[in-house]
C-alpha cells in the first residue's frame, strides 16, 4: 500500500518471522487487489542487517515486533516506529496479525492498514 502511495520513495518488505518465499495470503491479496494493489510478485523475505541497514526507516506492525529488532539489532531500533504510530489520535496502536483467523479479522486489519498506511504517506510526502 505504502509503496503504491509513495512511488517516488524506495519502500521494500520484509518479516522478522517471514515465511520466506511465500506470496500473500489469499483472503489478504482479495482485499489487496480490491483497492487496486498488484501482489502477483510479493514473496515474504527475513529482515537481515543489510537491509536494516539500507533503511532510513522501519515500519513494523506491533511493538514486539519493535522490541525484536531491537534486541537483535539494537543500532536500528532509533529508525524503528509501528506503522499504528499515528493511530488513536496520535497514541498509536498494534496492527494484529490476521493469520489463521476469520475474513472478519483480514477485513479489520486490511481497514487499520489502509488508514495507517494514508497518516505515514501523509507526513513522508512532506518530507520528500
Amino acid at each position: 500500500m505504502l509503496r503504491q502511495r509513495l512511488p517516488d520513495h524506495r519502500i521494500q518488505s520484509a518479516g522478522v518471522a517471514a515465511l520466506v518465499g511465500h506470496g500473500v495470503e489469499p483472503t489478504a491479496r482479495q482485499l489487496g487487489e480490491a483497492d487496486g494493489l498488484d501482489l502477483s510478485l510479493h514473496h515474504a523475505r527475513q529482515l537481515d542487517a543489510t537491509l536494516l541497514g539500507e533503511a532510513d526507516l522501519v515500519l513494523v506492525m506491533s511493538e514486539s515486533q519493535r522490541g525484536e529488532i531491537g534486541s537483535r539489532w539494537p543500532a536500528a531500533l532509533g529508525k524503528t516506529m509501528r506503522l499504528g504510530h499515528w493511530l488513536e489520535d496520535g497514541r498509536g496502536q498494534d496492527i494484529p496479525d490476521p493469520y489463521r483467523k476469520s475474513r472478519e479479522a483480514y477485513v479489520h486489519v486490511h481497514r487499520l492498514l489502509a488508514t495507517a498506511v494514508d497518516e505515514w504517506q501523509r507526513r513522508l510526502a512532506q518530507v520528500h
